[in-house]
């Protein structure tokens, strides 16, 4: 309401110049910086860095490539293909050379090797898988992450390019895939699954959860105790392939579909980062054939893209779901991803590592995480230095002492 005082001529000017005088005291508000098209780029001076010490650290990355063969597919032959059940059902990709990007402020102050290539990263697919769900979380598709997961989901139907040569044979068989069906896993929720802690039974896409990183002792596999879900922490890319699955059903579109049009097009990604499923990951979903793609690429595919790409998405976690001016991810969401998992506290929605008690990464601070993959693929932030590193195909265990380096050349 406006009061009947102002009504005068020279009440009015005088209120003019009041507000005039406090906008001019008012603290500017600022958008932080992102990168539009391309990236702008600030020195190392500029961005606060010791240039000397910034190529050291940069020296250091390349010099620690990764000892595994280069190319993907006998890579995994020689380590995860050796499982039970381990045979690649997946695309597999020869990788390039060590590579990364610094990002300090939204801003670009130095690449190295070959961040235009479009690699596998494994399992820092599962950090845009967790995205997927966020996005669902923050639309109201999935009312609370402590909702079972089972009454969201629909019979899956596989799909069939041609009928059974002997329709008989499939009598007394379920045609549908209803993985969430047993007394143990009606128990399990979004954040089970979400933090590795569900302890999932069963088998998807031929691939038992027991042959993922299996016990050494083989009388366990098939009959060990189940634990409560949300008491044990087990990494297991079978269960990480239930999530895919069930945020799938909740979607009713491919996941691609959804990580492109409301995550990687307002981040500015480019055109050329792909998300794979298994060859045998196909179901219908409403009529489509829509394939169900994989959370890694531990028996192949999982996401297939370049480093500027993973920049950007790691410049989206350090500003909290923050694009620019646009919201992409709910604070909200963003907090729940930062919480440490009670039986893992390193760990918090797939697959944000945390460094609690800097127990993951010694030589960075407490409040730095990072989305890891194999190989080793790391988007590393730290958001009391304002940065974000990805690098690229470096052993793991020379990742402390990297970043250890490249945090050392921070000079203000």
């Amino acid at each position: 309401m406006i009061r009947p005082a102002l009504i005068a001529t020279g009440v009015i000017a005088l209120a003019s110049v009041d507000l005039a005088a406090q906008a001019r005291t008012r603290p500017a508000t600022t958008t932080p910086y992102v990168p539009g098209a391309s990236w702008e780029r600030k020195s190392p001076a500029d961005a606060g860095f010791d240039e000397s010490k910034l190529n050291a650290a940069i020296a250091f990355a390349k010099a620690a490539d990764a000892r595994a063969p280069r190319d993907m597919e006998l890579s995994h032959y020689q380590s995860f293909g050796r499982e039970p059940y381990g045979q690649g059902i997946g695309p597999f990709k020869p990788r390039g050379e060590p590579s990364g990007v610094v990002v300090r402020g939204g801003y670009l102050v130095a690449s190295w090797g070959e961040p235009d290539r479009v690699d596998m990263t494994h399992s820092v697919t599962k950090s845009f898988l967790s995205a997927t769900v966020g996005l669902a979380y923050d639309r109201g598709l999935i009312p609370s992450v402590r909702d079972t997961v089972w009454k969201s989901q629909a019979p899956v139907y596989p799909l069939r390019l041609q009928a059974p040569s002997e329709p008989a044979s499939t009598e007394g068989h379920s045609m549908f895939l209803q993985p969430f069906e047993t007394p143990h896993n009606r128990t399990i929720t979004w954040d089970d699954l979400l933090r590795q802690t569900s302890d999932w039974e069963g088998t998807l896409w031929g691939k038992p959860d027991w042959a993922d990183r299996p016990s050494q002792n083989p009388a366990e596999w098939r009959t060990r105790k189940r634990a409560r879900p949300g008491t044990t922490y087990e990494y297991n890319d079978v269960r990480v392939n239930v999530l895919a699955l069930a945020a799938t059903n909740i979607w009713r579109r491919p996941l691609p579909e959804v990580l492109r049009e409301h995550l990687m097009d307002p981040i500015g990604a480019s055109r050329t980062w792909r998300w794979n499923g298994y060859d045998n990951a196909w179901i219908t979903l409403d009529g489509q054939p829509v394939q169900s793609v994989s959370g890694g690429g531990h028996w192949g595919g999982g996401m297939f893209i370049n480093a500027w790409d993973m920049a950007r998405f790691g410049l989206l976690t350090q500003r909290r779901g923050v694009w620019g001016d646009k919201r992409i991810l709910s604070e909200e969401w963003v907090k729940m991803s930062l919480t440490p998992t009670v039986p893992q506290p390193t760990y918090g929605f797939m697959n944000w590592f945390l460094n609690t008690d800097r127990k993951w990464m010694p030589n960075a601070p407490a409040s730095a995480f990072g989305h890891v993959g194999n190989g080793t693929n790391l988007v590393f932030v730290s958001p009391d230095q304002d940065l974000v590193v990805v690098v690229r195909w470096i052993e793991n265990n020379a990742i402390n002492e990297f970043l250890g380096l490249m945090l050392g050349a921070i000079t203000r």
